[in-house]
């Protein structure tokens, strides 16, 4: 048994050894990282693409993503830009169920193709709607629906070089009936598909919303997540203080977790949308 003051002088060299121990603290890895940002296409839809990408590159963005046509990524790519994430996903007829696997994965496939012609690193799918025409599926089957189609795509997924990504939703508000609503969800997908090319698009407004605790998500499942999105809560609007979450500390996780690809904002804007756009880059510009 130690005493009080030999235990003290114990504590006291060990807390120096991990003082004195080289490691890079969160504010340091930002500073070392850095993080790139893209813009969501469909909260800015009444700017026209060109003016948009214009913006965002004189803001310092380096993407406006979720563009859903070969010709809409070849025009950001005019700009210096590129397009984080091809969109065109459907969210309610997804993955989970079998009939919607031939459209789905020729989309899947062409998507692969050109994103990897043109410098996209991730291809978005969804995983569909629990209950369809009267018909619900278990969240157990649904996965193993989904992991069954992603498996048949994701080989060209990493001969190419992309990643498929699936994003989470909230079903409280937004998304009433989709299936992928809890991280652990997608983490057991993940598992269950078994390639580097397919991980989670980890939407911070609808986790949140879901299941809250983000950091500690983020951190615990850092190896499964391909790609983040913003949103203020409640509401979906400007991530500033006007709402709950703490943007400036999550974004120091996700660097200290040693993240090194996009953050997408997509929040609504409620105010003039490229002043909050340019407000929301230095929020996360640690």
């Amino acid at each position: 048994m130690l005493d009080r003051r030999t235990a003290l002088k114990a504590t006291g060299a060990a807390a120096f050894g991990a003082l004195a121990a080289p490691r890079l603290t969160a504010d340091e890895v930002s500073r070392k990282a850095g993080l790139k940002q893209s813009v969501c296409r469909w909260c800015y839809g009444g700017i026209e693409l060109g003016k948009l990408a214009a913006e965002c590159a004189k803001q310092g963005y380096k993407s406006v993503e979720l563009l859903r046509e070969p010709k809409e990524v070849l025009k950001v790519k005019e700009y210096g830009l590129t397009c984080a994430v091809l969109g065109g996903a459907d969210i309610v007829r997804g993955l989970n169920r079998e009939a919607h696997h031939p459209k789905i994965l020729k989309q899947l496939r062409d998507g692969v193709e050109f994103a990897a012609a043109n410098g996209v690193p991730n291809v978005i799918c969804m995983a569909g709607n629990r209950t369809l025409n009267g018909h619900t599926v278990s969240n157990e089957d649904g996965r193993e629906v989904c992991a069954k189609g992603l498996k048949q795509v994701v080989g060209l997924a990493e001969q190419k070089n992309v990643t498929l990504i699936m994003e989470g939703l909230n079903s409280k508000v937004n998304h009433k009936d989709y299936m992928y609503d809890k991280t652990e969800w997608g983490v057991k997908l993940v598992d269950m598909v078994g390639s580097p090319r397919f991980k989670l698009l980890y939407d911070i407004y609808h986790m949140q919303i879901m299941e809250g605790d983000v950091i500690a998500t983020i951190t615990k499942y850092k190896d499964y997540i391909a790609h983040y999105h913003t949103g203020g809560v409640p509401g979906r609007n400007e991530i500033d203080d006007t709402q709950e979450l703490n943007y400036p500390a999550i974004v120091k996780a996700m660097l200290a977790n040693r993240y090194h690809g996009y953050l997408g904002q997509e929040f609504i804007p409620k105010r003039d949308p490229l002043t909050s756009m340019g407000e929301a880059y230095k929020l996360c510009d640690l």
